[in-house]
């Protein structure tokens, strides 16, 4: 195979196959990058077992993954930050550039967004992979590209903690304990926060927050979000309640008590999807006057930043790495993140040499 590929034939169907090289002969600004090692995210695994994800549906044959880091394999002519051979962060979302989203700095949010791996367009699990340059970030010396393909879900949580205007001394209360809500926990450390509370039912995952970047860890029980919220606020050492919180479980119940938990004037962020429609606290929102946002993948400068926070080693992302395993072996890796077991599985490869 000259360019070995993981492919979504359709809902509960992956197989192997060979597709053509990308071609730079018509993108000057172009980087082609053999990627290395690609993480697992949530939504990859969704679109495997499910074949949709709200209005995007796998309609066609498509290459799955979004969290990579590769080599520079070859450059266009135009390109002038990146040469052969260097390690590269790959940015996996390529906007339009002309929209009015894009041109008001949300490119996150432009309606013509070619996202990596969400149909129609294929992803990162292939032999070789075409990127603007200005979307693969070279990786600093004493970075390893294990590290590089961490940077993606790193940069998701950048985003939701400049969206939250975590500064230092802040409360910050985070439901979720995948591997977003913890990252979101590590920045928010970083940013200084001084109280860090991580919420979840799974012990062994709270247990592992707590070693990695919460100083408190909270398990509901089965009663009102107004009794959970209050025990949280009493145990946590939060009497008036927490300055920020952050829902990355997408869970009904978590975004209930999450209102539930802030102080007043608060700022909640939903960054994890679940049910299109629930149920919302919306007299406590408005009676707390509470900053209420949601936020979506990573804009401007969130790349960057995340890059740079694990190369200075303000947050370490190697702890979130449960499993390696080969190209060959990323079948039986998706079964393990849909099961459930581990926090980060990265697949190596494909090696285009053998």
């Amino acid at each position: 195979m000259k360019n070995p590929s993981f492919v979504l034939q359709k809902q509960d169907e992956v197989t192997y196959e060979d597709r053509p090289i990308p071609s730079l002969t018509n993108s000057p600004h172009d980087v082609l990058i053999q990627p290395k090692w690609t993480g697992i995210c949530g939504s990859d695994v969704h679109y495997w077992t499910h074949g949709r994800i709200g209005h995007f549906i796998v309609e066609a044959p498509m290459v799955l993954g979004h969290e990579s880091a590769g080599v520079v394999k070859a450059v266009g002519s135009s390109v002038k930050s990146l040469k052969v051979g260097d390690r590269v962060a790959m940015e996996p979302g390529i906007p339009c550039r002309r929209c009015v989203r894009c041109k008001e700095g949300k490119y996150n949010l432009c309606p013509d967004m070619k996202f990596a791996a969400t149909p129609p367009y294929d992803g990162t699990l292939a032999g070789y992979y075409q990127l603007p340059e200005d979307l693969a970030y070279k990786l600093p010396e004493g970075m390893s590209l294990e590290e590089g393909a961490l940077i993606e879900p790193t940069a998701v949580a950048v985003h939701i903690t400049r969206a939250a205007g975590v500064k230092h001394g802040d409360s910050v209360v985070v439901f979720g304990a995948g591997p977003v809500g913890l990252l979101c926990c590590a920045v928010a450390k970083a940013y200084g926060a001084s109280t860090i509370v991580t919420v979840d039912v799974n012990k062994e995952r709270m247990e592992f927050a707590r070693k990695y970047a919460a100083t408190h860890t909270f398990s509901s029980e089965r009663v009102s979000a107004e009794e959970n919220a209050e025990r949280l606020r009493r145990e946590c050492g939060l009497p008036n309640g927490a300055d920020v919180v952050v829902d990355a479980s997408g869970a009904e119940p978590c975004v209930q008590m999450g209102i539930q938990v802030l102080r007043v004037g608060g700022t909640y962020i939903q960054g994890g999807m679940g049910k299109p429609d629930i149920t919302f606290p919306i007299v406590a929102m408005c009676t707390k006057e509470l900053n209420v946002k949601g936020s979506f993948r990573y804009g401007p400068g969130d790349y960057q930043t995340a890059v740079e926070l694990v190369a200075s080693k303000r947050i370490s992302v190697k702890e979130l790495v449960t499993k390696k395993v080969k190209f060959a072996e990323a079948e039986q890796a998706f079964e393990d993140v849909k099961n459930g077991r581990g926090i980060k599985i990265l697949i190596e490869g494909p090696d285009v040499s053998e």
